[in-house]
């Protein structure tokens, strides 16, 4: 196994070690902040990953048929298990729909990958898509932190936490839902190109039979 996929590895059994830190059995969630510290530390470390194992997969010439099945399946499973978590963890920053909006979103955008491959053609992520995952990792990071504090004061300036969280939440809920139409519009063109390219070949193929010596 190369070093890309070790990361890609690694990402996925931080997730049961998230889920952990995030319920009840966390034997210190009564210490002062310490349950919310280290895992917005765990959610954004198991983030950064995402980035670094593609880019070492690339510029290293590792791209494995591995790596490919992989890197999708641990980002879906990290957002999945996070919002569902926080739903338990934080219900009044992270609600039951917007939950459900962000997952459906990272399934139905897999579904729409494996139809593509079936196909022959890729549909490269867009920036909507960048946006969505900078601003969903502010989103769990910042309802993680709210469980504890609605606020952080240093001297004379606050950082509204719960503010912040709430605003992250729902602006996830929403750029999730433009990048799904967004991908899914960028996915009908192609797949309709894709269909019409078939039944000309088709056609082509037909003239010429009828067309042949016998």
């Amino acid at each position: 196994m190369n070093l890309p996929n070790s990361i890609t590895m690694s990402r996925i059994f931080m997730i049961p070690l998230l889920l952990w830190l995030l319920s009840g059995h966390f034997p210190w969630h009564s210490s002062g902040g310490l349950q919310e510290i280290l895992a917005s530390i765990l959610f954004v470390l198991a983030s950064v990953t995402d980035g670094v194992d593609g880019y070492l997969a690339r510029s290293r010439g590792q791209v494995t048929t591995m790596g490919i099945l992989l890197d999708p399946l641990a980002d879906k499973i990290m957002v999945t298990s996070a919002f569902v978590a926080l739903v338990a963890y934080n219900p009044d920053v992270v609600k039951v729909w917007i939950a459900v909006i962000i997952i459906g979103r990272e399934f139905l955008i897999s579904g729409l990958r494996s139809i593509a491959a079936s196909e022959g053609f890729t549909i490269q992520a867009s920036d909507l898509g960048k946006l969505k995952t900078v601003i969903q990792i502010v989103a769990v990071t910042s309802a993680i932190l709210a469980h504890r504090w609605a606020e952080w004061r240093f001297g004379g300036f606050i950082l509204p936490v719960r503010a912040v969280a709430v605003a992250a939440i729902y602006m996830a809920a929403l750029v999730s839902t433009i990048s799904a139409v967004d991908y899914f519009l960028g996915f009908w063109k192609k797949i309709d190109r894709a269909a019409n390219s078939r039944r000309a070949t088709s056609i082509l193929v037909r003239k010429r039979g009828r067309t042949a010596p016998e």
